[in-house]
């Protein structure tokens, strides 16, 4: 008899774990992402900016993938909605990617840097919120890992002060707020010291401006109406 070998089964790539994320990372990545991908596009740059979504980065094999919390992928259509990343099958791997610590800190201290170096990206910037400045215990508010010439993926920054400089984003990373209103926003300028408005801000300042406009135009109506009310009354007494 001859033997029939079966057909290889398609790898399938799963698009969540199902693993819940803490509040404190859900809101910082929902104010961080809009922004970032504002920021790149109106600096002209064409990528894609997404956030808590698999990454597969060898083929045939799903256990190698990571979810980033915040991760930006060059030259990719910025409107894309994949459900999921499959590595190969794009031009550029990520440029920068952002993990938020969470209750499962030693999962971003100890196992992330190596994943991420697997799967190719420019620069890692992990952020612990919970960071108490207490070194002692081995956490720290920033923790930068990026691709150097000559010497590969490696750690060039950690401290635990409110701000990074990010190579990959041209930018800076500052933490704002204190416990559970902490967040991370964009920055600009020699030392980080300009933040890059939300899109809420931009809104409220615009329309600050406006009011501003309108009512120094009435105000230049109303002492145009009293110069020439005064006028009159002196045309009057001639």
């Amino acid at each position: 008899m001859r033997k029939i070998e079966a057909a290889p089964v398609p790898a399938f790539y799963p698009e969540t774990d199902h693993m819940g994320e803490s509040m404190m990372q859900r809101l910082i990545a929902e104010l961080l992402r809009p922004l970032l991908a504002r920021f790149l596009a109106e600096r002209g740059e064409r990528a894609f900016v997404g956030a808590d979504q698999f990454l597969y980065w060898v083929e045939g094999d799903s256990t190698q993938r990571i979810a980033p919390d915040i991760y930006v992928i060059p030259d990719e259509d910025p409107d894309a909605a994949p459900p999921s990343w499959l590595l190969w099958n794009v031009a550029r791997r990520p440029s920068f990617a952002l993990e938020i610590v969470g209750r499962d800190y030693l999962k971003d201290y100890e196992d992330g840097p190596s994943e991420y170096k697997q799967m190719g990206v420019d620069e890692l910037v992990v952020f612990d919120p919970e960071a108490s400045g207490d070194e002692a215990r081995g956490r720290v508010r920033w923790q930068v890992w990026r691709k150097v010439k000559r010497r590969g993926f490696v750690s060039v920054f950690r401290g635990n002060g409110d701000r990074v400089r990010s190579e990959s984003l041209g930018c800076w990373l500052r933490s704002v707020g204190e416990g559970a209103h902490t967040r991370v926003r964009l920055a600009i300028g020699a030392h980080g010291d300009e933040l890059v408005e939300t899109d809420s801000e931009r809104a409220l300042r615009e329309r600050d401006e406006k009011e501003r406009e309108r009512d120094e135009k009435e105000r230049e109506r109303a002492a145009r109406i009293a110069l020439e009310l005064e006028l009159a009354e002196l045309r009057a007494k001639r």
